[in-house]
């Protein structure tokens, strides 16, 4: 092994839910179908999660977007995917649910490309979510990748009651929520509402939205236990449906009491990340907190923006918070949704400018929870948020209890690798990853400069030599930094604490490997080289960019900041 030094010496569900079709009750309701296509019956796929092998497919890099119609897992997945080393930069995270929630569907949906696993917290239980839990450590365990787990807290939710049959409304009719049960069955056109503050937070001429938009009701009088409407867009309204108020958040608590006992069901857990709902301010970020520092729990917090209240108060809570999700659904039904792709790249450049990551969600895929193949809008969905800079695109119930879940992973993980490819052919965007990043500004202390430095000319010289970037690092912090340059090649981060390495992967461009540091730094790094050889990430003959850097590094008795070329043997 052949080394350069330069700069040395710088100081510093499968039981989640009853079956799929209560999943698809649930969430279904809120996809329209918007294109009408021949397509083959798709048995297939209910017969492959069952354990039955499918014929082989076409492979990943020519059909990812147009293969056949039918969904595989096991060996077939194995085969394609799992052989070639994970070239793309942009992570993937999965919604877990009945469609992959056993280990066969599982382990064909991890090997496919996803890179967190999400669990939705508004649906299940905690024996169903604990059963998910433990897949993902031991898929971990036995591939030494690395996949985090991502808790989706269900947040305050206004919801309309039950229902004893579905009501058709038609535009015009007059319709009634309220907040009693009194008289309920005699009166016609009338749901419940399951909160008692719903006649304060509305006003007349607000619009409500069912379900983000399926269904809207213009609020024309309000009395003391009811709100008269009149229905603007009609449809079928059935039990339960999601209700936003058009430019307006409800006055309810972030954190519910059901979100604290699933808070409390993370630390036991083990997860790595809170996604928080319905975050209006920053105060509610530090509450979590101060909550997880007296648990001693190290669980990062993502703010999800999905709120009108949330965007008022964007850079406060941007700046309290580990990172980001652009939950676009909820986002769309409070605000006009023309805003929603302005506010996209806002909170995404936001979140690039601060060191944090970013996930772009909702709607990315949803075509394809019944169809094999996308739209070509939501091919393009994909791509602008690579373009933009996203270090993460989601699915939900893509993944969850769709009919292709592993198809939905292979077509957003191609979209995103070739929008990459075709990054790198752009000076200026190439520099950051987006046309629109600002130099990093989060390192805070008397290393900032230092540390910045050192991870920019990393990565100038990673790209100049067109070699991956390597990272030996405790506590992260150096293939973050790295992370926000977005080199061309990979960053392979080598960790020797698993949770860090879990908490890595949501970050763009890094593949985070699991590895025990030796006293002896030539042994690791050899150690390390072997280790990315026998996955076909490195080739003997190729040159690779060390890094290290901290006040405490790992094979110093002082602070330094280094970056070696080294020639793999």
């Amino acid at each position: 092994m052949r080394g350069v030094g330069v700069c040395a010496g710088w100081r510093a569900g499968r039981g989640s839910v009853a079956s799929v079709g209560k999943w698809r009750e649930e969430f279904g309701t809120r996809t329209r179908t918007t294109r009408t296509r021949t397509t083959r019956t798709c048995k297939a796929a209910s017969t492959s999660r069952d354990g039955a092998k499918g014929t082989a497919r076409p492979s990943l890099a020519r059909k990812a977007i147009a293969g056949p119609a039918k969904d595989v897992l096991g060996d077939q997945v194995e085969e394609e995917v799992g052989v070639e080393p994970q070239v793309r930069k942009t992570k993937i995270v999965a919604t877990i649910g009945p469609a992959t929630s056993s280990w066969e569907t599982f382990s064909a949906l991890a090997t496919s490309g996803v890179n967190v696993a999400r669990l939705n917290m508004s649906h299940g239980d905690h024996k169903s979510h604990g059963e998910v839990v433990d897949l993902v450590k031991r898929y971990n365990k036995e591939n030494n990748t690395g996949i985090a787990i991502m808790l989706d807290t269900k947040g305050p939710e206004v919801r309309s009651g039950d229902l004893v049959e579905p009501m058709e409304l038609q535009p015009g009719e007059e319709f009634t929520f309220t907040i009693t049960q009194k008289g309920l069955k005699s009166r016609k056109n009338t749901c419940t509402v399951n909160y008692d503050d719903f006649v304060n937070d509305v006003h007349v001429g607000d619009l409500l939205l069912v379900d983000g938009g399926m269904m809207s009701f213009e609020v024309v009088r309000i009395k003391p236990k009811d709100v008269e409407c009149k229905v603007v867009d009609g449809g079928v309204l059935k039990s339960r449906r999601h209700l936003n108020v058009r430019g307006k958040s409800a006055s309810l608590p972030s954190i519910t009491d059901k979100d604290w006992e699933d808070i409390d069901f993370g630390v036991k857990a083990g997860v790595d990340y809170y996604a928080l709902s319905f975050v209006k301010d920053e105060h509610v970020v530090h509450e979590l907190r101060d909550y997880l520092r007296k648990k001693q729990a190290d669980i990062k917090i993502l703010v999800k923006i999905e709120s009108a209240d949330s965007i008022t108060n964007l850079d406060k809570i941007l700046e309290a918070t580990d990172g980001a999700m652009v939950a676009r659904g909820d986002l769309g039904a409070e605000l006009p949704v023309e805003e929603v792709p302005i506010l996209q790249q806002r909170i995404v450049q936001t979140c690039r400018r601060l060191g944090k990551p970013v996930i772009v969600a909702t709607n990315m895929l949803e075509s394809m929870i019944d169809y094999p193949t996308p739209t070509r809008a939501e091919v393009s969905d994909i791509s602008i948020a690579v373009r933009e800079g996203t270090d993460a695109v989601m699915l939900s119930g893509e993944s969850a209890y769709g009919q292709f879940p592993y198809k939905s992973v292979q077509v957003m993980s191609s979209v995103a690798g070739r929008t990459e490819k075709a990054l790198e052919l752009y000076s200026g965007i190439s520099r950051f990853g987006s046309a629109n990043s600002d130099p990093i500004t989060w390192i805070d202390g008397q290393d900032r400069t230092m540390s910045e430095v050192l991870a920019y000319h990393a990565t100038t010289m990673a790209n100049t030599i067109k070699s991956p970037v390597i990272v030996f690092t405790r506590h992260g912090n150096m293939p973050r930094l790295v992370s926000h340059y977005r080199p061309k090649s990979m960053i392979f981060a080598f960790c020797e604490n698993e949770a860090i390495q879990r908490n890595l992967n949501l970050y763009n461009g890094i593949r985070p490997l699991h590895l025990k540091f030796g006293a002896d730094k030539e042994e690791t790094f050899g150690r390390a080289l072997d280790l990315l050889k026998a996955k076909g990430y490195v080739r003997a003959g190729q040159e690779v960019t060390v890094v290290q850097s901290g006040t405490r590094p790992i094979w110093r008795q002082v602070g330094a900041h280094t970056i070696q070329v080294i020639e793999v043997e």
